[in-house]
């Protein structure tokens, strides 16, 4: 039995690994495209509205969808509608008939796919993995996906240089085919968790007003939304800023961009590792805090560092606290919420994150025209280190952290 689900994580995992892989090389292709070629605030506000705005108006759908159906049916048909559109776009650039306008589009279509296969997998997983053993699965998880985030901007780099952007999109189709194919075939579905049924009938408004009852009732998911709503907002300079701020202070070669993600996933890499093998605090909230804290401390240090290999540092510390505050953040969800909400709550938490966002950016991205970059860093960094002062002096949302009878037993 031990051998069984080990075996299927391992298969999901790698499925999901391929279709990350493709993913990061046309996200970091698209990002250095439009850097490169506008160096403009706006362009990079469009793209982001572009990439996050579209998740805002499926998630409730998706949400629904990941409690009713076969999330595995789900995750499938999401990778698949995003390579198709990749397609289109590959095969739009190799006829030389390639634009801005398509890559907005295409980070539209994409970010649909995105709004139904993220609280997909992230249901998914706890059927497939037993309760003690989900903070270890998803640290090494997060620890794998930053290996895959650190080879992929180097290769996007190297292909966006040597071939175009084009190639990028095709060698995308194909690493979701190989995902697919993996997660029809070899994963299996532990018995008597398809969920729903074809005696079920969907009645979406309806299922969506009881997750959202679900949802207000408890107060760690209304804290934790909350949190995340003003997090997301002040983060977007960190978060989607930094390529403009390295192309402008210190200059536009591309491995420069490729440079500071490389060291961002390494640091990724690192801390999922340490997460898995150390655990975190007892309570899992203390580790939350502790790694927006000290994310804000390095946000507002990037905007006064002068010299770029000090610059590099930092993303690397602020890179290896993400999994700090990610994991955690997570495995309170899975063990905390009740199985047949789970799909909406991962729904909502996306809804709420794919909507700040892209509002925060309409704020960040002319400001970065005006200002520079590194004024916004230190305003938006101040303000998540309050946050998080705030955050921990919530009784409430400390609590919840706290490990539950089971879990001090182990």
């Amino acid at each position: 039995m031990q051998l069984e689900w080990k075996r299927n994580v391992v298969l999901f995992l790698v499925s999901q690994q391929l279709s990350l892989f493709g993913s990061s090389l046309v996200q970091y292709a698209i990002m250095w495209h439009i850097t490169l070629t506008t160096q403009s605030g706006v362009m990079m506000m469009v793209s982001v509205i572009c990439g996050f705005l579209p998740q805002f108006f499926m998630s409730p759908f998706a949400g629904v969808w990941a409690d009713r159906y076969n999330r595995k049916t789900l995750i499938a048909l999401a990778d698949s509608g995003i390579a198709l559109a990749t397609l289109v776009l590959a095969l739009a650039f190799m006829a030389g008939r390639g634009a801005l306008w398509m890559l907005f589009a295409a980070s539209a279509l994409r970010a649909l796919g995105s709004a139904v296969h993220q609280p997909a997998v992230s249901s998914f997983l706890p059927q497939l993995v037993p309760a003690d053993q989900l903070m270890r699965v998803n640290a090494l998880n997060q620890s794998v996906q930053s290996g895959v985030l650190l080879v992929s901007p180097m290769l996007s780099a190297a292909i966006l240089g040597a071939t175009g952007i084009q190639t990028v999109f095709f060698i995308d189709v194909v690493t979701a085919a190989l995902a697919v194919s993996v997660l029809l075939l070899l994963v299996r579905t532990p018995a008597g968790e398809t969920r729903a049924t074809q005696s079920q009938r969907v009645n979406y408004f309806y299922d969506m007003r009881e997750g959202i009852v679900y949802i207000w009732k408890n107060s760690y998911v209304r804290a934790l939304g909350a949190f995340n709503a003003v997090f997301y907002f002040f983060a977007a300079p960190l978060m989607s800023l930094t390529p403009l701020q390295v192309t402008r202070s210190f200059g536009n070669e591309v491995w420069r961009l490729s440079a500071i993600e490389v060291v961002f996933s390494v640091g990724m890499m690192v801390g999922g590792l340490a997460l898995a093998a150390w655990g975190g605090f007892k309570n899992k909230v203390h580790s939350m805090m502790f790694s927006v804290i000290t994310v804000a401390l390095g946000t507002i240090a990037l905007g006064v560092t002068p010299v770029f290999w000090l610059y590099i540092v930092i993303m690397g510390l602020i890179g290896c606290m993400i999994p700090m505050f990610s994991t955690p953040a997570t495995v309170l969800l899975q063990q905390r919420v009740d199985a047949n909400y789970l799909g909406r709550v991962f729904g909502a938490i996306g809804m709420l994150t794919s909507v700040t966002y892209p509002l925060a950016m309409l704020v960040w991205g002319p400001l970065a025209d005006l200002v520079s970059v590194e004024s916004l860093l230190l305003v938006s960094g101040a303000v998540i280190l309050i946050e998080a002062l705030v955050m921990l002096a919530n009784k409430p949302f400390v609590e919840a952290g706290a490990p539950q009878a089971s879990e001090s037993a182990e």
